[in-house]
């Protein structure tokens, strides 16, 4: 067994300049055993992870060193709400590329239903003004992974534009084509809403009808996961099929995070055609904790500061120290728990990039609530984020690579 664990988790490295003597994952310390039994035993878990430290050539540019373990483009895995944070950013990119007067991320986003199975949506009780925006639903989307949120931002886009969007900037192991946390069939998740764009006088700045998607994005392998699982109350004895769920492979949520916190690391077509304001915005909320936002606004004790950040604190209640900030998404669905982050100590000058994704079902039944999240999940991924932060803070410091000034963009709300 010894050998076995030795000869699978040697690390691949991409690497430019010399590779580091001190390689992670070779030796885990006894204080992480949950991290320990979950190396352990990668079929069980399903684990991967991707770790990334940044740092500069001698022209300036930004570089990786990457390590993984297990990484597998190919297997299946339910993403959940990490799907969230590439919206988003399509979002904003969308926006953008309109380019017409008067309308922003703060404009007024009225949406319409015109099918049973679609809601609507005029109003917003956690806003200032009490009306959804892009913006806002950006902020309750990073802050606490709100699904409707979410789900507002998929109808404004629709299947061919974020499908096809991603792939134009490398990330080809992603589909994304449904909702979150609505039960609606394969064809209904291809029709969106009609939404229009006001400003706070009232007058209409931008209109979308509703549109109908031809092509249909799907999981071409087919992949099922379990053994069993329940649907409305009973029980089926046989794999869930997730043909028609999204996909969203971890190097693709990887590489969501690097384009968002160091763009200039990719060629331009592969980045997120967003202004400086929209990325510093992206990142501000993306480190923000719930209890610093005022609109939205959430509180103690449901919302505690690591409600959202699994890697290092877990569902420790304790407060972060504020020296400390990771700009994250995370998603927990089926069994799955995930994160992807970019972890900053402001006072040791420690930074590194993690994703990670673990399955924690040791019936493989779905949809019966009895997933380990607690007892292996949120340990793996506390013990996994202290362990890299360890071992980051002893190595020696090179010159920081922050790309923004951090300390200053979590002064303000």
């Amino acid at each position: 067994m010894k050998r076995f664990f030795a000869l699978l988790f040697i690390p691949l490295l991409v690497a430019c300049g010399k590779p580091e003597i001190d390689v992670p994952f070779q030796s885990i310390p006894e204080a992480y055993p949950t991290l320990k039994k979950v190396l352990e035993n990668p079929e069980q878990y399903q684990v991967q992870i991707l770790f990334s430290t940044p740092s500069k050539d001698i022209s300036g540019q930004i570089q990786f060193t990457d390590h993984s373990i297990a990484l597998d483009d190919d297997k299946y895995f339910y993403p959940a709400s990490t799907v969230k944070l590439p919206v988003a950013l399509l979002a904003l990119e969308w926006l953008e590329s309109l380019d017409i007067h008067g309308l922003t991320t703060q404009s007024i986003m009225i949406t319409d239903s015109v099918r049973n199975s679609q809601t609507s949506a005029s109003l917003d009780s956690t806003a200032l003004d009490n009306l959804p925006s892009i913006e806002h639903y950006i902020k309750k989307i990073l802050l606490v992974s709100d699904n409707d949120a979410y789900n507002r931002l998929y109808e404004l886009l629709g299947q061919d534009y974020i499908n096809q969007s991603l792939q134009a900037k490398g990330l080809v192991h992603t589909v994304i084509n449904h909702r979150l946390s609505l039960p609606m069939s394969e064809e209904e998740n291809r029709h969106v809403n009609p939404i229009k764009f006001y400003s706070e006088n009232g007058d209409l700045l931008y209109s979308l009808e509703a549109r109908h998607t031809e092509v249909e994005y799907k999981n071409a392998d087919n992949p099922t996961i379990g053994k069993a699982f329940y649907q409305g109350g009973m029980l089926v004895e046989k794999p869930m099929d997730f043909t028609y769920k999204n996909k969203f492979a971890l190097s693709d949520l990887h590489g969501v995070v690097k384009r968002i916190v160091f763009p200039e690391a990719f060629p331009v077509h592969q980045r997120f055609k967003i202004s400086e304001e929209s990325r510093l915005f992206v990142l501000k909320y993306m480190g923000m904790l719930p209890g610093e936002s005022d609109y939205p606004s959430y509180q103690l004790p449901e919302y505690y500061d690591s409600y959202s950040k699994f890697f290092m604190f877990g569902r420790s209640k304790e407060p972060m120290p504020k020296h400390i900030r990771i700009l994250n998404k995370t998603g927990w669905a089926y069994g799955h728990l995930l994160d992807g982050a970019y972890v900053v100590d402001l006072n040791e000058g420690v930074e590194f990039l993690v994703s990670a994704v673990i399955y924690v079902n040791e019936n493989e039944t779905l949809n019966d609530d009895n997933y380990q999240y607690e007892t292996i999940g949120l340990p793996f991924f506390a013990e996994l984020g202290d362990y890299l932060y360890q071992r980051q803070l002893n190595l020696p410091k090179s010159n920081e690579n922050y790309p923004i000034n951090l300390k200053e963009l979590f002064e303000t709300k």
